[in-house]
């Protein structure tokens, strides 16, 4: 190799390596992805890093990183995930908290619903089609079925009229679109763009069901990454709670 070759070779290395650690790549379960996106932004902003991100189900991503996928950092929807990730070495030591806390709202845009009592449609069954988020995907489905048990209406019995969304978007769309009569979806869902006027909601209360703590990591793989690190801190700044709590969620 001449000596222009080598050169060119290392800065090229370089600049490819400087890339990578400006650069964070972040899975994040549907129901946080606008207010991730607004983080974002205020992150690049204030640091100059750039934030990528893959957005699915905690379950999808959970999966996808168990199986190496190439991601920094995983904002999931429960605390379960993030856990069997640390404990599977795949999670960097410390790491690993709660960042936001989720609440359910049963929601509809369907004109029949207009002003009345969404709680009391759903407790007398005045529903079509319900829909919820995959319980076995997603921590807002186990949520909305232990709405369910606590007042007192038997899943097994509503098998036909429940429709299930792989992730609490689509559970979203489902009801959007009119395909459901009703859902029980995120709050912060309602603060997204361009949603459909509802007819009426129903803000669950959290005794009703079991408490929805979403946690981050940092995963192994990423332990040194500049960016990642710096995402992580700037995520438990008072801006990026701000953002949290104007978005529909809890802080702890």
């Amino acid at each position: 190799m001449t000596g222009s070759s080598w050169l060119w070779g290392a800065l090229l290395l370089v600049a490819q390596t400087a890339t990578a650690v400006t650069q964070v790549t972040v899975a994040v379960a549907s129901n946080f992805t606008q207010a991730a996106r607004e983080i974002a932004e205020a992150f690049e902003q204030e640091t100059g890093h750039q934030v990528l991100f893959s957005v699915s189900s905690s379950g999808k991503l959970y999966a996808q990183i168990s199986h190496g996928a190439p991601f920094d950092i995983f904002l999931s929807a429960d605390i379960e995930r993030p856990a069997l990730l640390e404990s599977n070495g795949l999670v960097a030591p410390e790491s690993r908290r709660t960042y936001a806390t989720g609440r359910l709202v049963l929601w509809s845009v369907d004109e029949r619903y207009q002003d009345k009592d969404c709680e009391a449609e759903l407790r007398a069954k005045n529903f079509a089609k319900l829909a919820i988020a995959n319980p076995k995907a997603a921590p807002y489905g186990v949520a909305a079925e232990e709405v369910l048990a606590s007042i007192g209406l038997d899943k097994n019995q509503l098998t036909e009229r429940i429709v299930t969304g792989e992730s609490i978007a689509q559970a979203l769309h489902f009801v959007a679109s009119g395909s459901a009569s009703m859902g029980l979806i995120a709050a912060a869902q309602l603060n997204l763009p361009d949603i459909p006027e509802g007819t009426c909601h129903w803000q669950v209360p959290q005794a009703l069901h079991s408490k929805i703590e979403q946690q981050v990591v940092l995963l192994t793989r990423s332990a040194n990454n500049p960016a990642a690190k710096a995402f992580m801190a700037f995520l438990a700044s008072e801006k990026a709670q701000a953002i949290i709590l104007a978005h529909g969620y809890g802080i702890e």
